[in-house]
């Protein structure tokens, strides 16, 4: 593959070297018209200013981008301040893009977070769209590191969360609760949590015997109205779950939401657990059941490895583990009690 350089930019605009560097970086002694040429030639050839040569770079421009899925996503919103804390005490600057859970959103980010010449970019790969952009920065050498998600056949070091440890406590957890028709709220297909979690708890509903019926599973896309549809939908099947299990925060937003509209009552008409661990969900009324997993180590972890990245190594990847946190949400029915064990009679004193 030909690399572009400010040579090639310079001769597409008809301009000298020297032109066509002042322009791309921004200098303002050029001509409106000079400016015009180069940039568009830079368009057209897509030149990078920081991607040519990245080895012989001798300045460092000390930002790092962060891409999340979805900045309204608590979670994502709570990585995000953990990552960019983290970085700021290493002294670098944080430069936030939201994906919104569409890849040509994030795709247009991660080509502005090259020309700003980023240091590295921790990302929330989206799924189910071309990776070019992902495999642009790959090979301009910008260091990346995959949080929360990765893509497959993309050899990223990432951080991400072992879903089946909490998802299968929460099946068992359920079950002993009398609980047998469980609805699932799932995530897109297209990202790596939502596949990982439905398998995950496709396994554990099996294995705890729970109902297999395949109307009891919605796929939502990881957005609030996702979650209120599923309720919907889910009870006005002829025989309703007693239970939820939503695959992330916001999508349980909107199952609450709906929930309360058709005046299901939280833990006791309807058990409810969240997968993800937001701080209010703990102060609701009643305060939510939750798989959790450490969003401050994940978000430690990704820093940690971006830096091993930028200074030439080759870490491997890291698997968070969750487990479930009971509350009230998913603590009615009790189970049974044990049948009470009859004290023994006490012995009879022989006569002295």
């Amino acid at each position: 593959m030909n690399v572009v350089t400010i040579k090639d930019v310079a001769a597409r605009a008809g301009v000298s070297p020297a032109t066509a560097s002042r322009v791309l970086s921004g200098h303002p002694a050029t001509s409106p018209g000079s400016r015009e040429r180069v940039e568009q030639a830079a368009r057209e050839l897509d030149f990078h200013p920081n991607a040519q040569a990245r080895a012989l770079r001798s300045t460092r421009s000390d930002t790092i981008g962060l891409l999340v899925s979805d900045v309204r996503n608590p979670f994502f919103a709570d990585l995000a301040h953990t990552i960019e804390q983290e970085l700021l005490a290493c002294g670098y600057t944080t430069l936030l893009g939201n994906a919104n859970e569409d890849p040509a959103q994030q795709d247009r980010y991660l080509d502005t977070l090259i020309s700003r010449r980023a240091d590295g970019v921790i990302v929330a790969p989206q799924g189910g769209g071309d990776p070019g952009a992902i495999q642009a920065l790959l090979a301009r050498g910008v260091p990346l590191v995959f949080v929360d998600r990765v893509l497959p056949g993309i050899p990223v070091p990432s951080v991400t969360t072992d879903p089946v440890p909490g998802i299968r406590q929460a099946a068992v957890h359920l079950r002993d609760r009398g609980h047998r028709r469980v609805g699932y709220i799932a995530g897109p297909q297209t990202a790596s949590t939502g596949r990982d979690r439905l398998a995950a708890w496709a396994d554990a509903a099996a294995d705890a015997g729970l109902d297999a019926d395949p109307a009891l599973i919605h796929h939502g896309d990881f957005q609030a109205e996702s979650g209120s549809a599923a309720v919907h939908r889910l009870f006005r099947l002829p025989d309703p779950p007693t239970a939820l299990l939503a695959a992330d925060s916001l999508m349980t937003v909107g199952a609450l939401a709906m929930l309360q509209r058709l005046g299901h009552r939280i833990g006791e008409d309807v058990a409810l657990i969240a997968f993800d661990d937001i701080e209010w969900f703990s102060l609701l009324n009643p305060p939510l059941s939750v798989i959790a997993h450490s969003v401050e180590e994940m978000g430690r972890h990704a820093v940690r490895l971006l830096r091993e990245v930028i200074a030439g190594g080759a870490p491997d990847s890291i698997l968070l583990s969750s487990e479930l946190i009971v509350r009230a949400s998913s603590s009615w029915p009790a189970p049974a009690p044990a049948a009470p064990v009859r004290p023994s009679p006490p012995l009879s004193k022989e006569p002295s």
